[in-house]
């Protein structure tokens, strides 16, 4: 099926087209000249090449500079994802075709504006394996209402973005970043728009970036890396992790599980190749990288390269060498609700270290049995660590914002209570057409608002203003938060402080 599915869509948008509308925007950006979209008072520019194709030798190496073009070039459609496995649904992904040609942006702008504009700059999700800027659901039009510039980009994905071999590791020169592709690209992207932002009215001196789950994990690590320093102002994590360890390319991983190149290795020997040498795997068709599945939680994407990432993000903020820009930060409320903790995967080992009085008073916080099962997973992985950074940031003098999702949709199908993983997406961007179930007049007060200080939050550094409640800023207040609810957004203390604190030191004693 899969193969099929390539030989379907394994193709590249054209680089340059004659434009069929003469009035249509135009921006001249260091490539060239780009000819864009106008519909109901937006600027549109897609498909924006901002780095040179991955592909043939440049498979697993640093991202380079796209070249430019002599025409003017037609930027209104969106370009090719990356590769990677069907979608399963996920609004989060994108339409066909894919390519390992990926490595394009979109921009969003109002027509007129008031140069400059506060840039937001989006990094999905989809567990390093999945998603695409380019998704309706990403469509950056109704932020760009809100008079900023909107941008969206797609990265390199699964084993195609993260990855390393002995062989490889043979052919790098000395201090050649490693195994980090894809992270390396949202640099280069961020790059990118440093460079080019003031052609559409942006401000390159005030970038926000802005991720949900995986992109919420590169995101904490760009806060970290050193080549990203000064590429962004402000930060916001949606759900984004915060506890995870990294993968190093040669040693074993602090538990002791395989390093980026013995799972190369492995993979290699899946793939016939025991003796594989770099071109050999170069050579490989890009569908043979997708099964079995990296696994993301499991150590196979998240990576600690020793160049671009050399330490933890918890270590790193602990110590206070995370960027201190303006940083939001959240989870829902319900993330992992279908996930237990005896699962037999990496998230369900996460208390596998719990002592039996340990054990004893998880249960007492949780209600018994039934409540840990449905909520320690979401707790562990999410909500303890937002809270956590969140802390750790402002301890640093740095401002924080906390949040706590649980808007949920009438017809939301799903059988639990509370706001699932990934289901504030819509709301941030207002795009409440691409909800994957009917919303109401009520859905979108709350998307309204959650847009709102999303958009003031990138152009001031601080989501309050206008007429929404004030988000209070972590330690300021002492540990309140904002929750968005089906009523509107509310500021309170965090809730189920007595479960966070039990998570905080259970962590505490095993790492």
């Amino acid at each position: 099926m899969i193969a099929s599915l390539f030989a379907a869509t394994l193709m590249t948008a054209p680089l340059q087209t004659t434009p069929s509308v003469v009035n249509d925007p135009r921006v001249t950006v260091s490539q060239g000249v780009l000819v864009g979209r106008h519909v109901d008072g937006i600027d549109s520019f897609r498909a924006i090449p901002y780095a040179a194709p991955p592909v043939g030798a440049a498979r697993w190496r640093p991202p380079t500079p796209a070249q430019g073009w002599t025409d003017a070039r037609d930027a209104g459609q969106v370009g090719a994802i990356c590769i990677q496995p069907p979608s399963n649904g996920d609004p989060g992904v994108g339409p066909l075709p894919m390519s390992e040609d990926c490595l394009n942006l979109n921009v969003w702008v109002p027509s007129d504006h008031t140069a400059p504009l506060p840039v937001m700059v989006w990094i999905h999700g989809g567990g390093l394996n999945n998603g695409s800027g380019t998704a309706a659901l990403y469509d950056g039009a109704n932020l760009a209402r809100r008079d900023v510039m909107v941008v969206t980009l797609n990265y390199r994905l699964g084993r195609l973005g993260f990855f390393d071999h002995p062989a490889l590791a043979a052919e790098r020169a000395p201090g050649e970043p490693v195994a980090n592709y894809g992270l390396m690209d949202v640099v280069a992207a961020l790059e990118w728009v440093r460079d080019n932002a003031a052609a559409f009215g942006g401000d390159p001196e005030n970038v926000t970036v802005f991720g949900e789950s995986a992109g919420g994990v590169l995101v904490t690590r760009l806060m970290i890396a050193p080549q990203a320093r000064g590429l962004f102002h402000k930060a916001v994590v949606q759900s984004g992790l915060g506890r995870e360890q990294g993968t190093p390319p040669d040693q074993p991983r602090l538990n002791g599980d395989p390093s980026m190149q013995e799972r190369g290795v492995a993979f290699a020997l899946e793939l016939g190749l025991p003796a594989a040498t770099a071109a050999d795997l170069r050579a490989v068709p890009a569908e043979r990288f997708l099964a079995p599945a990296p696994s993301f939680y499991g150590g196979d994407l998240i990576v600690k390269d020793g160049v671009f990432i050399s330490e933890d993000v918890e270590a790193a903020f602990a110590a206070g060498r995370e960027a201190l820009v303006p940083f939001i930060i959240g989870s829902n409320s319900a993330e992992f609700w279908w996930m237990k903790p005896t699962d037999v995967s990496p998230y369900g080992a996460i208390d596998d270290a719990m002592t039996p009085d340990e054990r004893a008073a998880f249960l007492a916080a949780y209600g018994g049995e039934a409540g840990y099962n449905a909520h320690v997973l979401s707790d562990l992985v999410f909500s303890e660590p937002a809270r956590h950074l969140a802390r750790l940031h402002a301890a640093n003098g740095a401002p924080a914002f906390l949040y706590r999702f649980d808007v949920v949709s009438a017809a939301m199908p799903e059988p639990h209570a509370g706001a699932t993983h990934a289901s504030e997406r819509q709301y941030v961007f207002d795009n409440l057409a691409t909800s994957p179930w009917p919303t109401e007049e009520m859905d979108q007060r709350q998307a309204s608002a959650m847009a709102d200080y999303w958009t003031r939050f990138a152009a001031t550094g601080n989501p309050n203003g206008g007429d929404h409640p004030v988000w209070p800023e972590v330690g300021a207040e002492g540990d309140r938060l904002l929750e968005f609810t089906n009523d509107g957004p509310v500021a309170k203390a965090i809730p189920f402080k007595d479960r966070l604190d039990l998570i905080e030191a259970y962590y505490g004693r095993i790492r």
